[in-house]
């Protein structure tokens, strides 16, 4: 599989379009630029936040991309750094507007933890995304029932209604992999996913049919991770990486818990990341075995 990203293009504004790539990514490039304009005046995050009647932790988060924007405090902030440029101003302000718009699943909001909201966002705008799994198939490549079956697992006090928004919001997260262009998906699966009957015999084939199906799209590469391979780089867990497109942003690691996730956003340690991650694929059988490999599984499930 190629890792070539999908164009991404700046109107003539500089304004991104929100429609296609979600409040993300405005949000992602407007905090890195008021980083930057903070730390070419040398002023703290504590002097940045009491201008916008806000903590330090606040100044931090918007500048992450993990916040949304209030008009005014750009506006202040802008001021503060000493931007008097009215162009630069109006386009900076442009993307606080666009990085306050809805996405489409803040439909969803009833059960998408706060933690999980900046994770959405980066994986509905990413064009390429990395992941290693240990007990699950990944989501993007989970089956309707497969993910019933794991939401159950994970929500057991979910009722009905609740399971199926979970269920709902899982399957409309797979189209990033059918639009155009289609985010790349790079996945290593351990072996213990795949043997682990999630939902039952009857699910866990229809989702290793499925894999078998999926893994052949072009934009889809997975990987096994053989038992007989040992310990591996990645044992402290699943990782996933996202690479955001047009190369002006750093990439983003999530790491995915029982009740929070972290985001490691030094460059040190998203360049650990990426090293576990590319370790393993060295260390997974190639994806050429795969299709072998899983109608192997099949055949003993």
């Amino acid at each position: 599989m190629g890792t070539t990203e999908a164009a991404y293009t700046p109107s003539d504004s500089g304004v991104l379009d929100s429609r296609s790539v979600g409040p993300m990514v405005p949000r992602l490039i407007l905090g890195a630029r008021l980083r930057r304009l903070r730390e070419e005046r040398r002023i703290s995050r504590e002097a940045a936040g009491h201008v916008i009647r806000a903590s330090r932790s606040k100044i931090s988060r918007l500048e992450g991309g993990r916040h949304g924007f209030k008009l005014r405090d750009v506006a202040d902030l802008l001021t503060l750094y000493g931007v008097t440029d009215e162009a630069e101003r109006a386009t900076l302000l442009a993307l606080a507007e666009q990085a306050n718009t809805p996405a489409w699943w803040q439909y969803y909001n009833d059960v998408v933890p706060a933690w999980m909201q900046a994770y959405l966002g980066a994986e509905q705008a990413a064009s390429l995304i990395r992941c290693f799994e240990v007990q699950r198939v990944p989501c993007l490549l989970q089956t309707p029932d497969y993910a019933r079956a794991a939401v159950r697992l994970a929500h057991p006090g979910a009722d009905a209604e609740e399971i199926d928004r979970r269920v709902a919001l899982r399957m409309t997260r797979r189209r990033i992999l059918h639009r155009e262009p289609a985010t790349q998906l790079w996945a290593v699966i351990d072996e213990a996913a795949l043997r682990r009957p999630v939902g039952g015999t009857s699910t866990m084939r229809a989702q290793l049919r499925h894999l078998i199906e999926i893994c052949q799209l072009p934009q889809v590469t997975v990987q096994i991770m053989p038992f007989h391979v040992g310990g591996h780089a990645a044992e402290g867990g699943p990782v996933t990486i996202l690479r955001l497109p047009g190369g002006q942003l750093p990439d983003v690691v999530y790491l995915e818990q029982l009740a929070t996730a972290l985001y490691p956003d030094k460059p040190a340690e998203i360049e650990c990341y990426w090293d576990v991650m590319n370790r393993l694929v060295v260390e997974a059988e190639s994806p050429d075995e795969t299709p072998t490999i899983l109608h192997r599984i099949l055949q003993e499930t």
